[in-house]
């Protein structure tokens, strides 16, 4: 399953987007870390690994709601970007 893993200080949260067996705790040990994602930045960051995130979903991998909302947001157009 593809999901948050909470991180940061009391009421200053801050997320990894994790790829983690269903049956395991919230923070438990994932299988692989695949983005963060920050909701107290204005607007949220989001940095994704969408090549391991497709990689996984192709192997059977679900994502949780929030995160499919994550990934469905369009890519930042990145500004160093090399041709």
């Amino acid at each position: 399953m593809i999901r948050l893993a909470r991180r940061g200080a009391r009421k200053q949260p801050h997320y990894r987007v994790v790829v983690i067996e269903k049956e395991r705790a919230r923070n438990g040990r994932p299988v692989e870390v695949v983005g963060t994602y920050n909701p107290r930045t204005s607007p949220a960051s989001v940095e994704l690994k969408r090549d391991r995130v497709d990689y996984w979903v192709s192997k059977g991998a679900k994502m949780s709601d929030r995160v499919s909302k994550i990934v469905a947001q369009p890519a930042p157009a990145s500004a160093g970007s090399v041709a």
